[in-house]
């Protein structure tokens, strides 16, 4: 597929004068591309739906999460599986962002580095891909040959695969499982995906990795129960936590958090049911996870 074919490159017909619009006339310009952003998305829901119910059951199977792309697709992969383990208290290794040209890719341009079907099936062979994995390949244009080897080397090896492009018809799409074509049209500046295609890629992420860790009893109410207290603000916020899903006070919810050696999770069940630390971490333990099965009578 020729480049200037796709969608993301043509030229954006309501921005032609771009370079003659006042500052504030570009920031409006911009913001109601933007809008256009979450329709586009809505379209695909019955597909990420699908999706996030097969990595809930591959993380439950002893699976992992997989990104693989390049540029501000790869980026937004790495970024988004970095967030996942303070977040939600997963270990690294559960959600993987692969970026083309490796860790230096994030920060600076490596020129070629997608152009390679190799590099993303040997990106997968070093975390040691297996058929319990999901892999999720990355490309706004939605034909990058990197991410085109890794979808490839993935259902080779059996394991699910899923694709997210902003064109339709994308190459990447034949080698997926679950493909998702977010089709957000030109864009404000030419050529540029890391506007609205790469708007709705960071959208679309967000999406998945969270109802997954919701699926997996990350989530309690609309608490971040697993938060891992690595630094002050964290430390903050897991005592708020349990303040939010218990209603006790500042003094009690930090006497809790002691008990409970810094469990968020047990620390919610100890007062809910007025179980003991042991307890709480046997029930937790029984319900899978889920601070809300845990705490019914």
């Amino acid at each position: 597929m020729n480049l200037e074919k796709l969608a993301t490159e043509q030229r954006n017909q309501r921005t032609m004068n771009l370079d003659e619009m006042s500052v504030l006339e570009v920031l409006q310009t911009m913001n109601k591309e933007d809008r256009t952003v979450p329709d586009a998305i809505a379209k695909v829901l019955p597909v990420i739906e699908k999706l996030v119910i097969r990595i809930i059951a591959a993380m439950k199977s002893g699976g992992r999460l997989i990104y693989a792309g390049a540029g501000t697709s790869g980026r937004l992969g790495v970024l988004d599986a970095a967030e996942c383990p303070p977040t939600f208290g997963v270990p690294p290794g559960l959600v993987i962002g692969l970026i083309a040209g490796g860790q230096r890719a994030f920060t600076e341009a490596i020129e070629g580095s997608e152009d390679s079907m190799e590099a993303g099936k040997q990106d997968l062979e070093n975390v040691n891909l297996t058929a319990k994995d999901v892999v999720l390949g990355l490309a706004a244009s939605g034909r990058t040959p990197y991410v085109i080897g890794a979808l490839q080397y993935a259902e080779k090896l059996g394991a699910a695969t899923a694709s997210l492009a902003c064109n339709e018809n994308a190459a990447i799409s034949k080698h997926a499982q679950f493909p998702l074509e977010i089709v957000t049209g030109p864009e404000v500046l030419t050529g540029s995906t890391r506007l609205k295609a790469g708007t709705a890629q960071k959208l679309v992420l967000n999406m998945i990795s969270t109802t997954v860790m919701i699926g997996l009893g990350k989530v309690y109410q609309n608490l971040m129960v697993d938060v891992q207290p690595t630094n002050e603000k964290l430390f903050h916020r897991a005592k708020g936590i349990i303040r939010q899903a218990t209603g006790v006070d500042e003094s009690a919810a930090a006497s809790y958090f002691e008990q409970a050696n810094g469990n968020v999770k047990a620390a919610i069940i100890m007062i809910l049911t007025g179980m003991s630390h042991e307890e709480a971490l046997v029930r937790l333990e029984k319900s899978e996870g889920f601070v809300r099965n845990a705490v019914k009578k």
